[in-house]
């Protein structure tokens, strides 16, 4: 009886506070007295209990979203722009050895770059070339996380906030330029039409059976509105004649 007490002891005071889980998506990072000594996967792990210790690091892609900064661009426009950051660490050893916190630190520099980066363009070029603009903002990001064991994914903008009277002279040149679009598209129409138009009159004049044919057509088209009253034009008298002579001729022949 007194073993199986010593037995139960042993495992409650050195075994169970040695033993230690790490989810799938972690990875644990083993000290002892202070000093990296290795190296623990997903899974259920053993540590000496009272000299080491375990910590764990997400190796999941870590979603930053970067507060609104105000900017002044190239052009001299006061605009607010907020983003979103995507970064993972790839070495736990260097996340842990070379920086405090990675994500203070990655949500400092990505203001910085972003505040940077965006002051360089005009406001055309940053409503226009996000992805330039977010491509550069990553390499800054990637080129400080890379000693720290940490790569940012990307950098994208996710809303730029425009001043009042600004957002009103953009919709005013939206506007101006719908009105062109339509008026080139109702000019190109015209002349289509006119062009087309104009095929039809020199083909009518090289053919005049056809301009007659047409008068029929149109007059039959008016009977069909019931009207009361039909005016047959002098061109009709001739129209008729030319069909009697054209079948004449035929019959002669």
């Amino acid at each position: 009886m007194d073993i199986f007490l010593y037995l139960v002891g042993a495992f409650v005071f050195l075994v169970l506070p040695g033993l230690r889980t790490v989810q799938q998506y972690q990875q644990g990072v083993v000290f002892r007295f202070g000093k990296i000594v290795g190296l623990r996967g997903p899974g259920l792990n053993m540590i000496i209990p009272y000299f080491e210790s375990l910590r764990k690091v997400d190796l999941r892609t870590v979603t930053l979203p970067v507060p609104a900064q105000k900017i002044i661009t190239k052009d001299n426009v006061s605009v607010d722009v907020s983003a979103v950051a995507y970064y993972r660490i790839v070495n736990v050893v260097k996340s842990i050895v070379a920086i405090q916190d990675v994500q203070a630190a990655i949500d400092q520099i990505a203001q910085t770059s972003l505040r940077n980066i965006v002051g360089k363009f005009q406001l055309d070029e940053i409503l226009s070339e996000r992805e330039t603009i977010n491509a550069e903002i990553t390499k800054i990001l990637d080129s400080f996380t890379e000693s720290w064991g940490v790569v940012v994914s990307s950098v994208e903008i996710k809303d730029i906030q425009l001043p009042d009277d600004m957002q009103r002279a953009i919709a005013k040149q939206a506007e101006a330029e719908r009105e062109k679009r339509a008026k080139i598209i109702s000019a190109e129409g015209e002349f289509l039409s006119a062009q087309k138009l104009a095929d039809t009159a020199d083909i009518m004049m090289a053919h005049p059976i056809a301009l007659q044919l047409r008068n029929l057509q149109t007059l039959a088209e008016i009977a069909t509105e019931k009207n009361s009253t039909i005016i047959f034009p002098a061109q009709l008298m001739g129209t008729i004649a030319d069909i009697h002579r054209f079948l004449a001729e035929e019959k002669q022949k």
